[in-house]
């Protein structure tokens, strides 16, 4: 049986899988949300893109895991690229969620139209955090107005070192067994970067009809594509 380790995204702490979980366990896998460091519960503890690397990496082999369905939903794609590199011999696939995909020497905020100036400037203006989102900034993605007063209420400033922070990958993502769930409402192409991955014969496109955080628009149709994509 496969283990899950799930990690949201930006701002968002291990609470956002909490109605995918029953899906993936009741199919009888091991299913691991992680919250990263500065987050949700977390909050306090510093954190820099290397640290949640290390949060992932730690997670996997304190716990011993194998046969490991590593997902990464948003901004966690970015530690979620680089841990999958460093626990290979573990790794039965990676996938990413409508997802940021880390680039070698890059930081997530180089994929930014301005090549991340606004949120530099607003990570500055916030004593070093990405604050949190306004309700207008989940309008339009499949969710219910419940869903986006869980979302707001939920999240906690991002650390932002963690943001600017360059990327450091130890072997090239295309050469990982990678799915790539594409979220389409508003948005149906997958970015230049993740196109040119799914080049890779190791990668595989899923698209699904919602918005960007189907953990809460479509958790069980989410849940089914996880469970498809380990094998079920």
């Amino acid at each position: 049986m496969a283990n899950f380790v799930l990690v949201a995204g930006a701002r968002l702490g291990s609470w956002a899988w909490d109605e995918v979980l029953p899906h993936l366990g009741a199919a009888g896998h091991g299913v691991h949300p992680l919250t990263l460091s500065g987050l949700a519960e977390k909050q306090g503890v510093p954190a820099g893109q290397q640290t949640h690397v290390q949060d992932i990496v730690d997670e996997v082999e304190r716990q011993d895991l194998r046969e490991v369905v590593l997902v990464g939903h948003s901004y966690s794609g970015i530690p979620v690229g680089q841990a999958a590199g460093r626990i290979v011999d573990r790794l039965a696939r990676v996938v990413f969620v409508d997802a940021s995909v880390p680039a070698d020497g890059e930081p997530f905020v180089s994929a930014w139209p301005d090549g991340g100036a606004m949120v530099r400037a607003s990570i500055v203006e916030n004593s070093g955090f990405w604050p949190v989102a306004p309700t207008a900034h989940y309008e339009g993605h499949g969710l219910t107005d419940e869903q986006i007063t869980r979302l707001v209420e939920g999240s906690t400033p991002h650390p932002g070192a963690t943001l600017t922070e360059p990327a450091a990958l130890e072997r090239p993502l295309g050469d990982l067994p990678a799915a790539y769930v594409k979220c389409t409402l508003g948005d149906p192409e997958p970015s230049d970067d993740v196109a040119e991955l799914l080049t890779s014969e190791h990668w595989q496109l899923i698209e699904m009809d919602t918005g960007h955080w189907p953990m809460l628009s479509q958790p069980s149709e989410l849940a089914r594509i996880l469970l498809g994509i380990a094998g079920e």
